[in-house]
């Protein structure tokens, strides 16, 4: 996809003309582009995605653009946070001056939500980021979700912000983000909560279809597209379906807010409003607990010691073959691993294949000799089983989990099936 897209560069909305109307690509492509590169060489450690930043930099807007609005359609703030994340994790190498070009605009986007920049952000009377009308939700959590992860890259590397006329410490930005987080669940002017089924008083009429008209379980009777708009949208009422945990547009620049199903720049929820606020509200439900986010990256030894490297544990499960009596294989591989305070960390993936030719369910897996936290299985008792949102397994099929610890693989069997 990065290959078909680098080589046939184009808005999308050039081909795909009715999104013009909704969606538009008023940014272009460039920033997607370098978007997607950070990202890719984020996933994979491969330095072609590097080169592409550090070439590209300058030509593409990364190290041109001053930002102060994050969203779906301009990346360019995100772009460079994540390759400032680069910088200080040493991994810029020969790009290291265009490296340091994108980290300067990230701070200068970071400066401008804080209210000490050259150019701030806009905000409310009550203090929320204001970036226009229409669906304005979506910079406020977009922004203080880079804010976040900024603040612990400043943490984990012992830096501070830079601005205008003063240093910032991490924690001022984090507290900026924590105050929008605030805001959103109601310490606001009007003490209205913008999450739908949060508090006593949040948005009763959202702009959102199912929302709006009546559940099956209540009236199973069919509902016809157009019946749906006449009958149920022109309703006063509040919501019969209350779409718990959406994020609606939110006020506007003064703090008012018209609770109307019709005013779909403030009542209308989306994706993009509520997808960085996971991250924030992870992050400052975790506490502060000295989280190192520049991990996985080279410690330098204190003193130049000559010494035979130590060569990574061999995991044990590569595969387990596939029989008659266990039609599900078991492969383990170590993609990557890193020192810390003296210690070395190894990421561990691990690869549960279906064999059979029937769909797998009720998957358990015994786990022993683990020494840290893993992701992709959910646990129940001293199992470990699918995922919650996966159910079962088709056959052929695979799923992957992760878990990181400081010694050899796990040991990783299957103690439970069924096929159907």
């Amino acid at each position: 996809l990065f290959e078909f897209a680098d080589k046939y560069r184009g808005k999308y909305d050039s081909s795909i003309t009715v999104a013009q109307k909704y969606y538009r690509s008023i940014s272009g492509y460039n920033d997607e582009l370098l978007w997607a590169a950070a990202w890719l060489y984020q996933a994979s450690n491969n330095e072609y995605y590097l080169n592409y930043l550090g070439k590209n930099g300058d030509s593409m807007g990364g190290t041109g653009w001053a930002m102060t609005e994050f969203g779906w359609d301009v990346k360019y703030a995100g772009v460079q946070t994540l390759v400032a994340k680069f910088l200080m994790q040493g991994k810029a190498g020969l790009h290291a001056p265009v490296f340091e070009r994108y980290h300067q605009k990230a701070e200068y986007f970071m400066c401008s939500l804080i209210g000490k920049g050259g150019r701030n952000i806009q905000k409310t009377p009550g203090g929320l980021i204001f970036r226009q009308r229409w669906n304005n939700m979506q910079f406020v959590t977009s922004a203080s979700f880079l804010a976040t992860v900024y603040s612990d890259y400043l943490a984990s590397s012992r830096g501070s912000l830079k601005c205008a006329a003063v240093n910032v410490a991490p924690s001022e930005l984090l507290s900026f983000a924590k105050s929008q987080v605030d805001y959103i669940l109601g310490d606001n002017p009007r003490a209205t909560s913008y999450m739908v089924g949060y508090g006593n008083n949040f948005p009763r009429q959202v702009h959102h279809r199912a929302s709006s008209i009546v559940s099956f379980k209540v009236d199973p009777k069919f509902v016809a597209c157009r019946q749906g708009y006449a009958t149920w949208y022109s309703r006063k009422a509040s919501d019969p379906n209350v779409l718990t945990g959406a994020i609606v547009g939110g006020p506007d620049a003064y703090d008012n807010f018209a609770d109307e199903r019709d005013n779909y720049e403030q009542t209308e929820p989306a994706t993009y409003n509520n997808a960085p606020l996971l991250g924030i509200l992870a992050r400052l439900g975790g506490g502060h607990g000295g989280y190192n986010q520049l991990l996985p990256v080279v410690v330098p030894a204190p003193n130049p010691v000559v010494a035979k490297p130590k060569p990574a544990p061999k995991p044990k499960f590569t595969p387990t073959p596939a029989t008659s009596s266990n039609p599900i294989t078991i492969e383990q591989k170590m993609t990557t691993s890193w020192n810390a305070k003296g210690k070395t960390y190894y990421r561990y993936s691990t690869i549960v294949t279906n064999k059979s030719y029937k769909t797998l369910k009720d998957l358990k897996l015994s786990i022993s000799k683990l020494y840290g936290p893993l992701w992709g299985l959910s646990k129940s008792g001293n199992s470990y089983g699918f995922p919650t949102w996966l159910n079962s397994l088709p056959a052929g099929k695979s799923i992957e989990f992760v878990y990181i610890h400081s010694t050899s693989p796990a040991d990783v069997s299957v103690s439970g099936y069924n096929l159907a």
